[in-house]
């Protein structure tokens, strides 16, 4: 288990409750059990207060821990007869975002989602889940055909953003995550959005401008990463604290604002610790946003979907 820093007095006592039990094993002691055994409930306990009141800024680090379920695992167990499609039929396949057609509980779709990598090899591969204008082109083509065969479209949202390097740019990233958001508003399908870790700036909209969309309880969504943030309006990225504050980037926030429709509770400490629990409660939130869709005829959804967004910008404006 890698520990965030603010986990690090969580550690600290884990880690003494392992060493006492390895001891025990060894037959060093007869009372190191129960010892350990204390220990964990000091640590369950400690674990339960970290967690109960965290400030924007740690839910943006466990939001980013390396070992939540990223895109993949979701894929591989909640989806039946995954058929991936890679390319955007002008440039080339871009690793950040996977998608295809699948079987969700058993009825067709159409999934999309960034992923992000789980080691070195794959977070380089994956170009740690930030897409490039081909990305999106890709899953732009993946939602024409989902609109052609009727189908709903599922996306499970975690960049810190889109690509900013030089190519994206030439091959012209912004005009790529803008048509992406209007496809997401011209499809007359059922499109559902989870945000699973990171929702970052236009990168995630392009994906989330969906007709429900859900956050699990730690993750984050926000036009711009904290230090990002940081670095513009103080000129110092080690501001990121305040930022985070600022941004309203937090599930809770965000339902507050209607951004988001609906929070999915995470195990205590966070998806990392309990990945097959997290990843049924996200499958069980899809499936309650699809049924809340269901039988809508196709200009119906188009402007269910737009006055969500329309709404939006009334209550901000108000």
């Amino acid at each position: 288990m890698t520990y965030l820093e603010f986990e690090k007095p969580l550690a600290d006592l884990e880690g003494k409750a392992e060493e006492l039990r390895a001891l025990a094993r060894k037959g060093e002691g007869v009372d190191l059990e129960k010892e350990a055994a204390a220990l964990d409930r000091k640590a369950e306990d400690m674990l339960r207060d970290l967690y109960k009141s965290l400030d924007p800024w740690r839910k943006t680090l466990v939001a980013r821990h390396p070992e939540r379920p990223h895109c993949k695992d979701y894929v591989e167990a909640l989806f039946t007869e995954y058929t991936p499609l890679a390319g955007d039929r002008a440039f080339g396949e871009d690793h950040a975002v996977m998608g295809g057609l699948a079987r969700f509980r058993d009825a067709p779709c159409v999934v999309i989602g960034h992923e992000k990598g789980n080691d070195t090899r794959t977070r380089l591969e994956h170009n740690f889940g930030m897409a490039r204008p081909e990305g999106y082109r890709k899953a732009i083509r993946l939602m024409d055909l989902a609109d052609r065969f009727r189908l709903p479209v599922i996306t499970l949202v975690d960049t810190p953003g889109a690509y900013p390097g030089k190519g994206a740019e030439e091959r012209g990233q912004s005009e790529a995550i803008a048509r992406a958001t209007e496809k997401c508003l011209r499809i007359g399908v059922p499109l559902v959005s989870v945000i699973i870790g990171e929702g970052g700036s236009g990168g995630a909209v392009a994906f989330a401008t969906a007709s429900r969309i859900a956050m699990l309880e730690h993750s984050i969504y926000s036009v711009i990463s904290p230090e990002g943030c940081a670095s513009i309006l103080w000129k110092d990225a080690e501001k990121m604290r305040e930022a985070a504050h600022a941004l309203k980037l937090t599930a809770q926030d965000l339902k507050k604002l209607d951004v988001i429709d609906r929070i999915i509770p995470e195990p205590m400490g966070g998806a990392q610790r309990a990945p097959t629990e997290t990843i049924a409660a996200v499958g069980d939130a899809i499936a309650e946003m699809l049924a809340e869709l269901d039988g809508m005829k196709p200009a119906d959804i188009v402007r269910d979907r737009r006055q969500k967004f329309l709404a939006m910008g009334s209550k901000a404006l108000a």
